[in-house]
């Protein structure tokens, strides 16, 4: 009997186990190639220094210090006590520049929530719903976009920003401006049109393949087909216009607060800072760090969604 016949077969598992090669899911495959993008993993770096000059800031300095006023100190150059310098009633300018980041910041990010909520909704309908619901969501956005932003948050603000309808508020200790929430929402809703384009545009695709087709036969409703189908192959897209949202809210607060129309004392944003500092432009220091530290946020939020935007594009071969 020859060789070939005692040889006995292979088990099955065996078999398996020498030619099984796990695979990767799209978006595994997705934060590789953002691993290996250079300018996301900069943004990422400038971000990170930015995020921990404000958190660590604010346990080294207290909150009282970026409203505290002394008139004998006013426009003084950095030194050791105050390495940012002071601003024209003596309020120390590294305190605020804290502050006022932790505002900026919080700011940006909740309007863009607001902005990517509506923003897709509308999309969502538009897209999944078409027909005369379609037509007109889509005629609305495009008289929206039509009209400046920061026309449209100038009108909005002279409307809804009246002190006299929103007073100032205290949480955690620390005196607030209601100013703060109305510019939340009027850029929130200011904004959304872009990102309701780029939804409907992804569910026009989406709502014609085979696994929603397959999700109507077996009885689903539509909501259920939109959220649990739909709307999960919407979210590259939609991450990547929210945080490419976060450096356009930053700078239109900061654009609304140098034009007096921003967040009102005596909450700091970086904007109202500088709106501050635009009648002592001599001294360089009063709008140097703060005008810094927009751009340091504006670049790395830049990089990092040129970068989400690479990774997250299947035809992108990074």
């Amino acid at each position: 009997m020859s060789t070939a016949d005692n040889a006995q077969p292979r088990p099955i598992a065996s078999l398996q186990s020498d030619t099984y090669v796990k695979g990767r899911s799209n978006f595994a495959r997705s934060m590789a190639r953002l691993r290996r993008h250079r300018m996301a993993l900069v943004g990422a770096l400038l971000l990170i220094f930015v995020v921990l000059f404000v958190v660590v800031g604010s346990l080294a300095i207290p909150a009282a210090d970026s409203i505290y006023n002394d008139p004998s100190r006013s426009l003084q150059a950095p030194d050791a006590e105050h390495p940012f310098g002071t601003d024209v009633i003596g309020r120390d300018l590294l305190a605020r520049v804290v502050y006022g980041g932790q505002v900026s910041l919080f700011v940006g990010i909740t309007a863009v929530v607001v902005q990517i909520m509506v923003g897709t909704l509308v999309g969502l309908a538009a897209g999944y719903l078409g027909g005369a619901v379609d037509a007109f969501l889509m005629r609305f956005a495009e008289a929206m976009l039509s009209i400046p932003q920061l026309f449209l948050a100038l009108i909005s603000l002279r409307v809804f920003a009246d002190p006299t309808k929103f007073p100032d508020f205290t949480f955690l200790g620390r005196q607030y401006s209601a100013t703060m929430i109305v510019i939340v929402f009027v850029i929130g809703l200011t904004s959304w049109m872009r990102v309701s384009r780029i939804v409907r545009s992804v569910v026009l695709s989406v709502k014609e393949q085979e696994f929603v087709t397959a999700a109507h036969s077996i009885g689903a409703r539509d909501l259920q087909v939109v959220f649990r189908h739909v709307l999960p192959n919407c979210l590259a897209p939609i991450i990547v216009s929210a945080t490419l949202g976060v450096a356009s809210a930053i700078l239109l607060e900061a654009y609304l607060g140098f034009l007096g129309l921003g967040v009102r004392a005596p909450t700091p944003t970086w904007g109202n800072i500088m709106g501050e500092a635009n009648s002592y432009i001599n001294q360089w220091y009063y709008w140097f760090f703060p005008a810094l530290f927009i751009m340091l946020t504006t670049l790395g939020i830049n990089f990092l969604g040129d970068g989400l935007r690479d990774a997250f594009d299947p035809r992108s071969l990074r």
